[in-house]
Formats: structure tokens, C-alpha cells, sequence
């Protein structure tokens, strides 16, 4: 006779699987109104960063955010001892609640090199003719995509100071020197056609 004891069901409320440890933590149950937002990243630097390096926190004080906040650390070894010595720390009158963040922070992923721009879906997006000109234009500095202009279709260079003051262009420290030698040498040349 088989047994009538029912299979064991996975467990719906159970815990989830254990987030692998990084160099990131996740931490709750902060003084939200309390405080100000810079006073509390400071406060946070300052508990946080005796356990190492403290590369940055994100605290935002927005209605999903409140509350929470993201320490990272430069290496997992610091995060893990910090983790183990202040969960549960009374921290301005709240008791703390840490746990490795679920993903790498931004600030990890931009010094390793494997930062990827948020908006990937944007990328599907058709663009447009005057969006593709923009956009697709040549970087400054590189080739450009027609010939240049022959030698003798260029604008020449304004040797005249009336010109130069009419068109707004600056003009250097030589060229005033120049133009000043040269308008003495031209009162010179008349003084001496009137002797």
C-alpha cells in the first residue's frame, strides 16, 4: 500500500535565496523625516567609513526612496565587516537593517568598465532625418565629409582696423602693436611731405 503523505510544496512565503555579497549595502529603516539629506550622508560616511573605503551613498529623500540607503564600498571584504557589525546598530534612534544590494552600484560598474547606459529601449527608436544629422554629424576635429574649399574661395584675413572693429573681431597683442608702428610710421612719412 502506497503512502498518502501529500508531496512537500515549495514554500510561498519562505525566504528568498541569499543575495551573493558585493560592494554594495542596502540599508533600511533610516530616520527619514528627521533629518536632512546631506546631514545624513554625512552621518552614514562617518559610521560607515571606519569599516573602509567609502566610495559613495546614495540617499534619496522621495516617497519610494525614503528611508533607504546604498553605501558602497571599495572592496566586499569592508562591506561584509560592516554589514556584520552594524546591523542592527541604533542609528539616530532607529535600529538599522543591512543587506548586500541585489545588483552593483553604478559607481562599481563605471570603475571596472562595465557601465551601460540606462534607456536601452530608447535605442529601438526610429529617429528622424533631422535627428540623424545631429546626431550622425562628424566629431569635431575629424575629416570632413565634403571637400574643403579651394584657397582662393576663403575669406582673407581683414588687415584694416575699421574692418576689424565693424566685424567684432578680436584683435592680438602683436597685430595692436603692428597697427600702432605702422600708424606712426605713415604721421612720420606726412610731416615730412609737408616741410
Amino acid at each position: 500500500m502506497a503512502s498518502t503523505r501529500p508531496a512537500a510544496a515549495p514554500q510561498v512565503g519562505g525566504k528568498l535565496p541569499p543575495i551573493p555579497p558585493n560592494q554594495t549595502l542596502y540599508v533600511t529603516n533610516l530616520p527619514s523625516a528627521k533629518i536632512q539629506k546631506d546631514d545624513l550622508k554625512t552621518a552614514l560616511y562617518m559610521l560607515f567609513s571606519t569599516y573602509g573605503p567609502v566610495l559613495d551613498i546614495i540617499a534619496l529623500k522621495t516617497m519610494k526612496m525614503r528611508g533607504q540607503a546604498h553605501i558602497v564600498f571599495r572592496d566586499t571584504q569592508a562591506a561584509t565587516q560592516a554589514m556584520r557589525s552594524l546591523e542592527g546598530f541604533k542609528f539616530l534612534g532607529r535600529e538599522m537593517r543591512i543587506q548586500y544590494a541585489k545588483s552593483k552600484s553604478d559607481t562599481i560598474a563605471k570603475l571596472d568598465g562595465t557601465y551601460k547606459m540606462p534607456g536601452t529601449a530608447a535605442a529601438n527608436v526610429e529617429m528622424t532625418e533631422a535627428q540623424q544629422s545631429i546626431f550622425n554629424a562628424p566629431a569635431p576635429g575629424t575629416a570632413p565629409a565634403i571637400a574643403p574649399a579651394a584657397p582662393h574661395d576663403l575669406p582673407s584675413k581683414p588687415s584694416n582696423v575699421a574692418d576689424d572693429a565693424a566685424r567684432g573681431q578680436k584683435r592680438t597683442r602683436a597685430e595692436e602693436e603692428e597697427e600702432e608702428d605702422s600708424d606712426e610710421d605713415v604721421a612720420m612719412e606726412e610731416d615730412s611731405d609737408d616741410e
